[in-house]
């Protein structure tokens, strides 16, 4: 497999540029922020089949839409300093114990930016209380939390999540990321995205005087690092296991003008025009809030066109977008209503096509 050549960085980010220019030429935007990622050990997560050849086991990957040819992976120059240690380590302790490599066919690496770190090992075989006990003692000898699965089974040894703690504009927040669950993989580029997102809101909320409306919240990533910038905030996630890391989130980083509420933005949308009542939104008032900006993070489907139309209601609208193709498509209809003030590129996937994207739009004057 060939190595990732740091040195190609500038070039590639120039020509990622380049290409969401050209893409959103057709509309008026401002000149395009480009926040650069670490050249190297940007990615707080990854992924690793686990091959065997004879008594031995490695990491392995194969190329995209191709399964056949197998590269043995050494190190990881993109994951953080962290995963390359653990990688190592890891891997010395599994050869060296069979009933710990047997059938075990990947292995997952989650960390953080402040040094927390979880390992998942996923197996074709039941865990019995002899795997429990060679990976507690596995657990003790990495200093990292293990989790076991296999079909229908999970094993936590200790806990299923880590601890973040992310600094923007020299405050910080803590974040429970749990196993399994959407986090940002490249953490110093969340940092800065949570800081642009703060310095929207400052153009958006100056006096601080209105309310926030967030679809699409997840663990509260950006709710958290925004609620000191508006009065009130009411978001919205459908994930349950997301929902319970925000609420551990809110009460961890002693916020108390925050709610999270268990709706799809659908959900949400209908009880806003008050077509439907949720038992979930039971004691929240709606028409006590003054949303005067949405902020909206969707998946790569983007906004479906009833959310769309939905967001337009509101003066300002913060968009984060991991799909430029959708990005562009919602735009076509937000950009009647309202004018782009800032334009944003995050590099938050170097070396591959994948670009993030932040927006914040502003109701044109009639």
């Amino acid at each position: 497999m060939n190595t990732i050549d740091t040195s190609q960085y500038p070039a590639l980010l120039t020509s990622k540029t380049d290409r969401i220019k050209l893409k959103f030429a057709e509309f008026t935007v401002p000149e395009l922020e480009v926040f650069a990622s670490n050249p190297s050990h940007f990615r707080l997560r990854a992924e690793f089949r686990v091959w065997h050849t004879g008594d031995r086991c490695h990491y392995a990957m194969t190329e995209k839409g191709n399964n056949k040819n197998i590269y043995e992976v050494v190190d990881f120059p993109i994951a953080s300093e962290l995963i390359n240690r653990l990688m190592p380590a890891l891997l010395a302790e599994l050869n060296s114990t069979d009933a710990l490599k047997h059938r075990l066919f990947q292995a997952e690496f989650l960390t953080t930016l402040s040094g927390d770190a979880l390992i998942t090992l996923i197996y074709h075989r039941q865990l019995d209380d002899n795997w429990k006990s060679l990976a507690l003692s596995l657990q003790e000898k990495l200093g990292v939390s293990i989790i076991g699965r296999a079909r229908k089974q999970k094993v936590v040894l200790d806990r299923d999540y880590v601890i973040e703690t992310l600094t923007v504009n020299e405050q910080q927040y803590k974040y429970k990321q749990i196993e399994g669950g959407f986090t940002q993989p490249n953490g110093k580029m969340n940092q800065t995205m949570l800081s642009w997102a703060q310095s929207c809101s400052d153009i958006a909320n100056p006096n601080k005087d209105s309310d926030l409306v967030e679809l699409y919240c997840g663990n509260g990533n950006f709710s958290i690092a925004l609620a000191g910038h508006y009065r009130k905030i009411l978001a919205t996630e459908i994930s349950k296991t997301s929902v319970n890391a925000a609420q551990y989130n809110i009460q961890e980083n002693n916020i108390d003008n925050l709610i999270i509420a268990r709706l799809s933005s659908e959900e949400f949308v209908q009880a806003l025009q008050g077509e439907r009542e949720f038992r979930r939104l039971e004691g929240i008032e709606l028409n006590e809030y003054q949303f005067d900006t949405v902020l909206v993070d969707p998946p790569r489907a983007g906004l479906d066109d009833e959310s769309v139309k939905q967001v337009q209601k509101y003066d300002n609208i913060i968009y984060i977008s991991c799909n430029p193709e959708t990005l562009c498509n919602n735009l076509q209809i937000l950009a009647t209503t309202h004018d782009i003030r800032r334009f944003a590129l995050f590099d938050q996937f170097p070396y591959t096509d994948h670009v993030e994207c932040g927006i914040l739009l502003i109701r044109k004057v009639k």
